[in-house]
Parts: C-alpha cells; sequence; structure tokens
C-alpha cells in the first residue's frame, strides 16, 4: 500500500560518512529520521523549513514519492533514502529555490 502523504517541511539529513543532503518531508517522516538517528541510522536530521508553499513543484514531488515510497512505521531496521531521478532531482532543486535555500 502506498502512501498518501502531505509534504510539508524541508530538512537536511546527514548520512553516517558525513555527507548531506535535503529532503522535502512531512512532521511523521522527519519523527522517523530523528529516530533513525537516535538508532544510529543516520547521522542526525534537522528542519530547515517548516509549512512550506504547495506549489506545483512540491504536489508533483508528493506525487513520485506517494506513487513510490511507504512512509516506515516506528519498528524499522534501516533508514531509506527516497531514490530520485533526474526529473525529480530537478524538482527537488526547484522547491529548494523556491523556498531559498541552497
Amino acid at each position: 500500500m502506498k502512501s498518501h502523504e502531505v509534504l510539508t517541511l524541508i530538512e537536511e539529513i546527514t548520512r553516517n560518512d558525513g555527507t548531506k543532503y535535503f529532503e522535502i518531508s512531512n512532521m511523521v517522516q522527519n519523527g522517523r529520521a530523528e529516530l533513525a538517528a537516535q538508532r544510529g541510522l543516520i547521522k542526525k536530521v534537522r528542519i530547515l523549513q517548516l509549512n512550506i508553499p504547495r506549489s506545483t513543484s512540491v504536489i508533483e514531488y508528493e506525487k513520485y514519492i506517494n506513487e513510490n515510497f511507504e512512509m516506515p512505521g516506528e519498528k524499522f531496521d534501516h533508514f531509506e533514502e527516497w531514490t530520485k531521478t533526474e526529473k525529480i532531482n530537478k524538482i527537488v532543486k526547484q522547491i529548494l529555490a523556491e523556498n531559498h535555500i541552497s
């Protein structure tokens, strides 16, 4: 069963190797990332912006995420980084630009 999440924030995730990436997310997924950090699956996560505008880019990315990924329950044993196509990477960059990040 795929997700039906509304994405409302931008977060920065630091992998265990120290590299970082931005993700468009929501409070539930941010909570899972915080739990992943506590479990040592990622180094850390921090929210950069809350309540991002629902632009056409956000809606398109949200559709991609909901069609391709499921939000994890609380009993996960790995942190799944959402993979992105070249087209989706461009959409994420657009969302970051719209929100004056990166």
